[in-house]
C-alpha cells in the first residue's frame, strides 16, 4: 500500500474548504513566470523513427517527448508556528500543499499520449498547448496507472508531431506528509531569548527529499535521471518565513506575466482579483498572511535534485569566495556558532574541488541547511544541500573533537555530486554507482586537504573497503552495473542505495586510480565531466576518457580491466603458496557450498621482509610454479600492499606462521594497513570456511602490544561476529575472559588520561582510546568500569555540570547505563529530552540502548512510536541500537513486526539487516521468511533476501565452529582463571 501521511478528520474539512477558495487561485498562477529562453541550453534530441510509438515499457517512460523546461508554482499550507491568544480560537496545522505547473516539451515520435510521473497527487484543469501554431489541443481523457509505473496517462484527441513543441499545464493537490517523503513537515524547538525564562517554543518548517523518485510525489513530472530539464519556481509562503530552492531569488521588480499566462487569467474568473499582486512592480507581498518568491531557472538537471525549505532560519556566510556560500539552521544554532566549522570548512572543500576538477561548481550560490528531520545524513540537490542537524553542527564544548571528520567527511561527500551526479548524472538508476562511488572515493582527498592534521584517508578507505568485503560476499549482493532491466520500480531503486554503490564503487575506483595512476586518471575524469556537463553518462563512456588519458596501449585496456569489476557480483580471494609458487583465484562467497565460476583481471602486489615491492597481473584461474612467489630464505611474502586492490588474500600455513610471527615480534615491519587486512583477511577466509577458525583468533594475539587503531579497529569488527554469534551460549565467558586480557594493557596505555578527562593530541590514538573504553568496560574490566560509573555518578550528583571530555561521553554514557540500573536510565533520559544540542542528544539516544534491563528496553522502543520523544528519521538507529545489545534483540525484532508500518518509514533495508545480525539458529530463519513472504518490504526486499543468505551462513558456521572455538578460548584463557 502506498504510504500516506494521516489527517485529522479536522485538517480534512480545513483542506476541503480551503480547496474550494484556493485552488482556483493556485491553477494559473504559475503563469507569472517570466520565461528565461536566452538562458537555456537545450538538448540534442537523438535521430528517431517517426512511426507512432508502441506502448511504453511496463516502468520506463518512452522516449516520444522529452522535456525541456518546468514552470512551477506550490503552495505549501503550513503554519511555522502556532500562537496561542487568550479567547481566540486558535488554528490548527494545516498539512496540504497546491499549485500548478506547466512543462515545456518536444515531440521526437507522433503520439496521442503523453506519459509522465504522479504519485498520491490530485491533478486536475489539463490543458495542452501547440506552440507553433499557438493551439490548444483536446484533451479526451486523464488516468493514474495503479501500478508500480506511477504513470499518469493523458490521452489527446489528435496526434503530436515530430519536431513540435508543446506544453502541459495542469493544477495539482497533495499533502504534507509526515514521514519524511517528498515534502513533508518537521517540527522543532526554539527558545524564546526575548523571555527571561527561555522559554521554548515550537516552531514548525517543510523541506523536500526527492531522490530518488519523490519529484512525482510534489508535482507530475518526466521523473527519470535522463529526462533533464530547467525548472523555474515560485513559492507561495506564509509572511516572516524565509523559502530557498536551487537558485537564488529573483528581484522584486522580474516578476511579470507571460503573455500564455494572460490567456490563461482571462480564462479562469477565480483568479482575476489576484493578479494586481503580480502587476505591483516590486512587490513580494500577496495579501497580510501571504508573500511569494520566485528563483532563477536552474541549469538543466535531473528532477530529483529539485529542493525546497520554507523555515524561520537564518544563515552564517562563509569566508569570501567565488561562490555565495550560506548554511542556514535554526536562529540560535546561528547565534552559538555551532554553523562556523561547516562554513569555514565547505569554503576549503568546494575551492579543493574546482581546482582539482578544472571545473567550476555550476552556480553562484551554494545553500546549505541544516535540518532536525530529514532521511537520509544528506542529500546533493544542486544548490541547495541539506543534512541532518548532526551532519552539518559542531557544537564547542558538547560536540565530540572526532566529530570533526564525520561533518567534514559528509560536506566533502555532498560538495562531490556537485560535479558526479548534478553537472554529470548517470543514465538509469543502475548505475548510480557513478553518482555514489565517486563521491564517496572524492571525499578521501578532499577531507585529506581541508583537515591534514586529522591524518584520516587510510581509517576511511579501511572503513569503505570492509563495509563493501561484507555486502558483496553474499551471493544476493548486486554489480556495480546491473543490467537496467533489473532496476524498474521504486523499490529496485531504493535497494541500489547500498555499500556495493557506495563502498564498493569507491573502492574499485581506488584500485582503477592506482592502475593508470593518478595523473591519468585525474585528466580522465576532467575530459569526462567538461564533455559530459549537464547531461548523462555511462560507465563506458567514462572508461574511454581515462584510457585515454592513460595514452598507453599496454594491456588491459581500462574497459577490460573494469567490465568484471561492475559487471559482475564479488570479489576474489587470491591464493598463494609460498612453497610452490602456485597463485590461483576464486570468487569469495560466505557460503562454502556456492559454486561460482566468476573470474577477474586481477593487479597483484608484493612484497617481501627482504626485497622490494613488485607488481605483475592475474589474468587466469592460476598460475604455477612463479619464481617470484616462493619463499627461498624462510622470508614471508605479503600481497596486495596497503591493499589497494579490491580482493581478499589467503596464503599457505606456513606463510601465514611467518606473517603472524612478524605481527606478534615487531608488527611496524608490516605495513599499517596490511596490518589491519591482515586480520580481515583471517576472520572473513575462517567465516567462509577457507582457513581454520583457530587461525583467525591467532591473528589477535599480537594487540596487547598493539596501539594503532586500525588494527585494533579490525580485530574488534571481526570479534564481534564472534560475540553476536556466542554471546548466548557458554563461549561467552572464556571469550569475555580473553578479551579483557588483551584489552588491559591498551586501556592502561591511555589511562591517566582517561581517568583525567584528557584526549591525546593524536586523532587515530583519540579513536583507540575510545576502543579500549568500550572492549574494556564491555568485557567487564574492573578499572574500567569503576571509571564510567564513577564519572556518570558525578554528572548525576552535579546534575548540570559535566566534566567528561566531550571526546569520551558516548562510551562513559554507554557503559555507565550498561552497569547501572533504572535511576541510570532515567536520568539519561531526562536528559536526553531536556538537552537542545544534538550531539548530546545523539549521545544519549546511543546510551539509553546499552542497559541490560529487558524492561527498560521495551520501554524505550515504545518511546520510537511516539515522534515527540524519538524523531522518525531516528527510529532505525534507535531500534538497530538496541537490538545490538544481545540484551534486546529478541524484543527489537519482534517490535519491528509489530510496528513495521510506522518504523519501516525511514531506512528499512538497515533495519532489517540490523535486526537480524545475531540470527543463528533454524527457528530464526524460518521467522525471517515468513516475514519476508508476509510484509510489504518498503524497499528492503534486496536486504532481506540478503539477510536471509546471512542467516543461512550463520547457522552452518556455528554449527562447525562452536566446539572448536570454545576449546580455543578456554586454552588461551587457562593461565587467567
Amino acid at each position: 500500500m502506498p504510504r500516506k501521511s494521516t489527517l485529522s478528520k479536522g485538517l480534512a474539512v480545513a483542506f476541503a474548504i480551503l480547496t474550494v477558495s484556493a485552488i482556483g487561485g493556485m491553477i494559473s498562477m504559475m503563469i507569472v513566470f517570466e520565461i528565461q529562453s536566452s538562458n537555456l541550453t537545450m538538448t540534442e534530441f537523438p535521430t528517431v523513427p517517426t512511426t507512432t510509438l508502441a506502448p511504453p515499457p511496463v516502468m520506463r517512460l518512452p522516449r516520444s517527448l522529452i522535456p525541456e523546461r518546468y514552470e512551477i508554482l506550490v503552495h505549501p499550507q503550513f503554519y511555522s508556528r502556532i500562537v496561542e491568544e487568550v479567547n481566540v480560537t486558535t488554528p490548527n496545522q494545516t498539512l496540504f500543499f497546491n499549485g500548478s505547473s506547466t512543462v515545456y516539451f518536444r515531440c521526437h515520435q507522433p503520439t496521442k499520449h503523453i506519459f509522465l510521473h504522479s504519485f498520491e497527487l490530485s491533478v486536475l484543469s489539463l490543458r495542452v498547448t501547440d506552440h507553433d501554431n499557438n493551439d490548444r489541443l483536446r484533451v479526451l481523457s486523464h488516468k493514474q496507472h495503479d501500478d508500480e509505473s506511477d504513470f499518469l496517462e493523458i490521452e489527446l484527441e489528435e496526434n503530436l508531431k515530430t519536431d513540435g513543441n508543446y506544453s502541459l499545464s495542469l493544477s495539482f493537490e497533495g499533502e504534507i506528509s509526515e514521514y519524511l517523503q517528498a515534502m513533508y513537515v518537521s517540527k522543532y524547538t526554539e527558545t524564546d531569548l526575548d523571555f527571561v525564562n527561555d522559554t521554548i517554543q515550537e516552531r514548525f518548517l517543510v523541506a523536500t527529499n526527492l531522490e530518488p523518485t519523490s519529484a512525482r510525489r510534489l508535482f507530475p513530472c518526466f521523473d527519470e535521471p535522463d529526462m533533464k530539464a530547467v525548472f523555474q519556481l515560485t513559492v507561495i509562503h506564509r509572511r516572516g518565513t524565509v523559502a530557498l530552492s536551487n537558485t537564488r531569488q529573483q528581484s522584486k521588480q522580474m516578476s511579470t506575466i507571460s503573455k500564455e499566462g494572460m490567456l490563461i487569467l482571462r480564462s479562469n474568473a477565480v483568479t482575476r482579483d489576484i493578479v494586481k499582486y503580480f502587476l505591483l512592480a516590486g512587490s513580494e507581498s500577496i495579501d497580510d498572511e501571504w508573500k511569494y518568491t520566485k528563483f532563477f531557472s536552474t541549469p538543466k538537471m535531473s528532477s530529483y535534485l529539485l529542493a525546497l525549505t520554507i523555515s524561520e532560519f537564518t544563515f552564517t556566510r562563509s569566508p569570501e569566495n567565488r561562490v555565495n556560500i550560506k548554511t542556514y539552521a535554526r536562529p540560535e544554532a546561528i547565534d552559538a556558532g555551532y554553523t562556523q566549522y561547516a562554513a569555514r570548512i565547505t569554503a576549503k572543500i568546494l575551492e579543493f574541488y574546482e581546482e582539482h576538477f578544472d571545473l567550476q561548481y555550476g552556480m553562484e550560490d551554494l545553500d546549505q541547511i541544516a535540518l532536525p528531520d530529514l532521511e537520509p545524513l544528506a542529500m546533493e540537490n544542486w544548490g541547495l544541500i541539506t543534512y541532518q542537524e548532526g551532519a552539518l553542527l559542531y557544537e564547542e564544548g558538547v560536540s565530540s573533537w572526532l566529530h570533526k571528520e564525520v561533518i567534514t567527511t559528509i560536506i566533502a561527500h555532498e560538495l562531490a555530486h556537485q560535479w558526479f551526479g548534478n553537472q554529470v548524472t548517470m543514465k538509469w538508476w543502475n548505475e548510480v554507482w557513478l553518482n555514489e562511488g565517486f563521491a564517496t572515493y572524492m571525499s578521501y582527498l578532499a577531507v585529506d586537504h581541508a583537515e591534514p592534521s586529522f591524518q584520516i584517508k587510510e581509517k576511511m578507505i579501511m572503513d569503505d573497503l570492509h563495509a563493501a568485503f561484507e555486502a558483496d560476499a553474499l551471493l544476493t549482493s548486486h554489480p556495480l552495473s546491473a543490467p537496467p532491466n533489473d532496476v524498474q520500480t521504486t523499490g529496485d531503486i531504493l535497494g541500489m542505495f547500498d555499500a556495493i554503490s557506495y563502498s564498493k564503487g569507491a573502492m574499485v575506483l581506488r584500485m582503477l586510480a592506482e592502475y593508470v595512476k593518478d595523473k591519468a586518471f585525474d585528466n580522465g575524469i576532467r575530459d569526462y565531466l567538461k564533455t559530459h556537463r549537464g547531461g548523462n553518462a555511462d560507465q563506458e563512456e567514462l572508461w574511454v576518457f581515462i584510457q585515454n588519458a592513460r595514452n598507453r596501449e599496454s594491456e588491459p585496456t581500462v574497459q577490460k580491466f573494469m567490465e568484471n569489476w561492475t559487471t559482475q557480483i564479488g570479489f576474489p580471494v587470491v591464493t598463494i603458496n609460498t612453497v610452490s609458487g602456485s597463485i590461483n583465484q576464486k570468487h569469495f562467497l560466505y557460503n562454502s557450498s556456492a559454486v561460482s565460476n566468476l573470474l577477474w583481471n586481477i593487479p597483484i602486489t608484493y612484497t617481501t621482509n627482504i626485497s622490494e615491492s613488485n607488481d605483475f597481473w592475474l589474468a587466469e584461474r592460476e598460475r604455477d610454479g612463479m619464481d617470484e612467489l616462493i619463499s627461498k630464505k624462510g622470508e614471508w611474502i605479503l600481497v596486495n600492499i596497503n591493499t589497494t586492490g579490491y580482493y581478499r588474500v589467503n596464503y599457505n600455513p606456513e606463510n601465514w606462521d611467518r606473517l603472524l610471527w612478524q605481527l606478534e615480534t615487531n608488527p611496524s615491519r608490516i605495513p599499517l594497513m596490511n596490518r589491519a587486512q591482515l586480520v580481515d583477511d583471517a576472520f572473513n577466509l575462517a567465516r567462509a570456511k577457507q582457513v581454520d577458525v583457530t587461525l583467525a583468533l591467532k591473528s589477535t594475539r599480537f594487540l596487547h602490544r598493539e596501539t594503532a587503531y586500525l588494527p585494533w579497529e579490525s580485530a574488534i569488527r571481526n570479534l564481534e561476529y564472534f560475540i553476536l554469534m556466542f554471546d548466548r551460549s557458554e563461549v561467552y565467558g572464556p571469550m569475555q575472559l580473553y578479551l579483557r586480557h588483551q584489552v588491559e594493557e591498551l586501556y592502561n596505555f591511555f589511562k591517566n588520561q582517561t581517568d583525567n578527562s584528557i584526549v591525546p593530541e593524536d586523532h587515530s590514538l583519540q579513536h583507540n582510546q575510545i576502543t579500549a573504553i568500550e572492549v574494556a568496560c564491555s568485557n567487564e574490566l574492573p578499572d574500567c568500569v569503576e571509571m564510567a560509573t564513577k564519572k556518570f555518578a558525578e554528572w548525576m550528583d552535579r546534575n548540570d555540570t559535566n566534566t567528561i571530555h566531550t571526546n569520551l561521553r558516548s562510551v562513559i554514557y554507554c557503559q555507565a547505563v550498561a552497569a547501572g540500573d533504572k535511576k541510570e536510565w532515567e536520568f539519561a533520559w531526562e536528559k536526553f529530552l531536556s538537552s537542545t544540542d544534538t550531539s548530546e542528544k545523539d549521545q544519549l539516544r546511543k546510551a539509553l540502548s546499552c542497559t541490560k534491563k529487558t524492561w527498560l528496553l521495551n520501554r524505550y522502543l515504545s518511546y520510537t512510536l511516539d515522534p515527540d520523544k524519538i524523531r522518525l528519521m531516528d527510529v532505525p538507529s534507535t531500534v538497530n541500537l538496541i537490538a545490538q545489545n544481545a540484551a534486546g534483540q529478541a524484543l527489537a525484532w519482534n517490535f519491528i513486526r509489530a510496528h513495521w508500518d510506522y518504523v519501516s518509514q525511514g531506512d528499512a533495508a538497515s533495519l532489517v539487516m540490523g535486526v537480524t545480525r545475531r540470527f543463528s539458529t533454524p527457528f530464526e530463519l524460518q521467522e525471517l521468511i515468513r516475514f519476508r513472504d508476509n510484509t510489504e518490504m518498503n524497499g528492503a526486499y534486496r536486504a532481506t533476501l540478503q539477510a536471509i543468505e546471512q542467516t543461512q551462513v550463520n547457522i552452518q558456521w556455528v554449527q562447525e565452529n562452536h566446539d572448536t572455538v570454545l576449546q580455543w578460548f578456554e586454552r588461551e584463557t587457562a593461565h587467567l582463571q
